[in-house]
């Protein structure tokens, strides 16, 4: 079962490859660009999948394309063979100076367009953290300690980047304030749940539904109103009180000349599993593809369910349990772990010595947070066998040190960077 939960993962990752979801947009791209009114084609990026998808607009346009530049994680760059199209990695999640500097060419591009230059912007997750651009009076460092205050206290990534745009000169709309009067046209692979084009890489051709009273009372209601920045604090009342400029709404002129085109999501992964899984001869079904909360809690209800299918199970036959999402991490220890494989171990410890579940839990760009791991794989014998080789599951659940347990026991998922990224992916398959 384990070897199955894996084909069939693979096959999700498969039908989200961001380089062939850029081709198939490319002739809308050609069919703007070819008309009198643009003269010039400049092709921006930022994300973890924004390599591949810079490789998909080269290969199709590279002939007209003029400039172009595009920040991905690190690591994720290796081999990229652009030609036309600058590659920058920039830290995530927490933004770094690379990404800062990065950010400063894309502007440079941005302001050199006019009404006559069609840009293709190339956003894909973990957008919001490389393309990184602070509010006058706000440094790098006192966003970076924001945005690692919010990640700590668990904050959801809507949370996290509701503040992450107020804190921000390209995210909520920004960016398409920029890029006025030139045509824009997005192509999102998107990484959050309902595919909101104002939480995807925080929205920077999006506006922004979002206010700073909002912002401050995300801060609040995890208790960092007086652990944020001084200056952070400082900006969110002040906009909450109408003394700073709002991010630009729906019915700003700016967005009459963007297109946002979602070109790859969460359900198109799960999708394709669930036909991977019949192929095999498993029964499937996706029973969520808006899985949130904390990952513990998240593991103990999946688990709960599979037990009930089991038992509840009418037929010898396999049935596969198909889920996506993206879940949190209240991190209350000192380990080192993610949140697949924080969900993961909780769902063994729920199903210790219960034959014939398996569950895969990975996120779709290969790595669950800051470790080589995409995620992990366990059934009902993965807690009985740490057990015997001296290792206590729940100490590591408390001190969210799931990687250590898994590097330790088995069942670490590795895959490396996949080139896409569209949230996580939970496989389970009851016989």
């Amino acid at each position: 079962m384990k070897t199955i939960v894996g084909e069939i993962f693979a096959a999700a990752i498969k039908a989200v490859d961001p380089e062939e979801a850029v081709r198939r947009y490319v002739d809308r791209v050609r069919t703007i660009c070819g008309g009198d009114r643009h003269s010039r084609l400049v092709v921006i990026g930022f994300g973890k999948a924004s390599v591949p998808m810079a490789r998909g607009m080269e290969e199709r346009l590279g002939g007209i394309i003029d400039a172009g530049a595009i920040i991905t994680k690190c690591g994720h760059a290796a081999n990229h063979g652009l030609q036309k199209i600058r590659v920058y990695e920039a830290g995530h999640p927490v933004p770094d100076m690379n990404g800062l500097r990065a950010t400063g060419e894309i502007l440079d591009l941005a302001a050199s367009a006019d009404e006559r230059t069609l840009v293709v912007a190339l956003l894909s997750g973990g957008g919001s953290a490389l393309f990184v651009s602070p509010c006058e009076g706000i440094s790098l460092a006192e966003k970076q300690e924001t945005t690692s205050l919010l990640l700590r206290a668990g904050a959801e990534i809507q949370e996290l980047n509701a503040v992450r745009k107020h804190l921000s000169l390209v995210k909520g709309g920004g960016l398409a304030e920029l890029l006025y009067p030139a045509t824009t046209v997005s192509l999102i692979l998107s990484d959050v749940i309902g595919d909101r084009l104002d939480v995807i890489a925080s929205g920077p051709t999006s506006h922004d539904p979002t206010t700073f009273t909002d912002a401050l009372g995300i801060v609040e209601k995890y208790g960092l109103t007086s652990r944020v920045p001084q200056a952070v604090a400082n900006l969110l009342k002040n906009g909450g009180k109408g003394l700073v400029p709002e991010n630009p709404k729906e019915d700003s002129l700016v967005f009459s000349k963007v297109e946002n085109i979602i070109i790859g999501s969460n359900r198109q992964a799960l999708i394709a599993a669930k036909a991977a899984a019949e192929t095999a001869g498993i029964r499937a079904e996706i029973i969520s593809a808006e899985i949130s909360g904390e990952a513990l809690e998240v593991g103990k209800r999946l688990a709960f369910d599979a037990l009930t299918a089991k038992l509840h199970k009418e037929s010898p036959a396999p049935l596969c349990r198909i889920s996506g999402g993206e879940t949190t991490v209240a991190v209350m220890g000192a380990g080192k772990g993610g949140r697949n494989m924080e969900l993961a171990l909780a769902f063994a410890l729920q199903i210790e010595g219960v034959n014939g579940i398996t569950l895969l839990s990975a996120g779709t760009d290969g790595t669950d947070g800051p470790t080589d791991a995409a995620g992990a794989v366990v059934d009902g014998m993965t807690a009985i066998k740490a057990r015997k080789i001296g290792l206590n599951p729940e100490e590591y659940l408390r001190n969210n040190d799931s990687y250590t347990f898994f590097r330790e026991a088995g069942g670490l998922l590795v895959t490396g960077p996949t080139g896409t990224n569209v949230m996580d992916v939970q496989i389970i398959v009851v016989v």
